[in-house]
């Protein structure tokens, strides 16, 4: 009977170690399990979204050699377009994303698609989000980075036609609306996204970041909530098995020119390292018309405390505890 009991006593030893060692361990098991059975799919299904810039001698970029570890911070010039059947594409989300992968931090400069500043390469002042009906990523990139007075490392374009998909294949994701949205102007769709739900759908989703009769501004402010939302999503452990089937549903609605080594690299990075956590800043415009047509005149002191920010986040000796934030000034940052 002791011998019984010694053994079964063993028995849950060895199980409480296992589950331990599991939960302790479980994004590393989560990662090997990737490496096993999903690395070599998604590095293919990557590739079909690999779309190099071309460079100003008109050649494709060289693309940067994939770094296993990521120390350095890099910035993303992240493009959300809502193009329609019967639309031209336009860039209603225009995102600088700084990335510290050594903190787990993320900073997100959002310029409403309405700013009015100098479309590099056409040779006016017009809306942002025209430079990416005129040109493209290209053209998107280069006024951002004119706009800014800072290089853009990477783009990536998301169509939200292709996200209402992959939201749906993860179930939904959740929104803190506190209060009905109702779509109800003349010219505009109609719908309505109910309030405190605990979990909203594609469509509904989609909803929300499409809303327009508020303001730019808080249009702006949905897309962040928007796309954390679904990182937070897609991020969550018990997702990983989905990997494939959402890149296979983002197809054609997913552009980058980061290559697939580095995203595979940089996403287990991110996994295994602490909890990932974003800032956001929209830079904020004052309202006039030119000729009948509405437009964000950018408030100068918005427009160079992004430029701040970049700055601080940006740079590699910059220490954790002494990252900016949106309510900082540049002095409180070097206390």
């Amino acid at each position: 009977m002791k011998k019984r009991t010694k053994i079964y006593i063993s028995i849950a030893v060895i199980v409480l170690l296992i589950a331990g060692s599991s939960y302790v361990f479980r994004k590393q098991l989560a990662v090997m399990a990737f490496d096993m059975f999903l690395s070599k799919r998604v590095e293919s299904s990557l590739q079909k979204a690999y779309q190099p810039l071309e460079s100003k001698d008109n050649g494709p970029t060289k693309p940067a050699e994939p770094v296993v570890y990521q120390n350095k911070p890099f910035s993303v010039l992240l493009l959300g377009s809502d193009q329609r059947k019967d639309e031209p594409a336009r860039s209603d989300t225009l995102i600088y994303a700084v990335v510290r992968p050594k903190d787990s931090k993320v900073l997100l400069i959002s310029i409403p698609r309405d700013t009015y500043t100098e479309i590099i390469g056409k040779g006016k002042k017009d809306k942002i989000t025209h430079a990416y009906a005129f040109g493209g990523q290209q053209m998107s990139k280069d006024t951002v980075e004119a706009f800014l007075n800072h290089d853009v490392d990477y783009y990536a374009t998301i169509n939200f036609q292709g996200l209402k998909d992959a939201v749906n294949a993860l179930g939904g994701v959740e929104l803190p609306i506190q209060k009905d949205i109702v779509n109800k102007g003349r010219d505009h769709e109609k719908f309505t996204v109910k309030a405190n739900k605990p979990i909203y759908d594609g469509e509904e989703a989609l909803n929300y970041v499409r809303y327009r009769e508020d303001s730019d501004f808080n249009r702006t402010k949905r897309q962040q909530v928007f796309l954390d939302a679904v990182a937070n999503r897609m991020l969550h452990l018990n997702q990983i098995s989905k990997i494939p089937e959402l890149l296979d549903i983002m197809g054609d609605n997913f552009q980058t020119d980061m290559q697939p080594k580095f995203i595979i690299d940089l996403a287990k990075q991110i996994l295994t390292g602490s909890e990932a956590q974003i800032t956001s800043y929209t830079i904020m415009g004052e309202g006039m018309k030119i000729d009948g047509i509405y437009y964000d005149k950018p408030i100068r002191k918005d427009v160079e405390k992004a430029k701040a920010l970049i700055d601080n986040w940006e740079n590699p000796d910059t220490p954790t505890d002494q990252l900016m934030l949106p309510n900082d000034t540049e002095e409180d940052a070097a206390k």
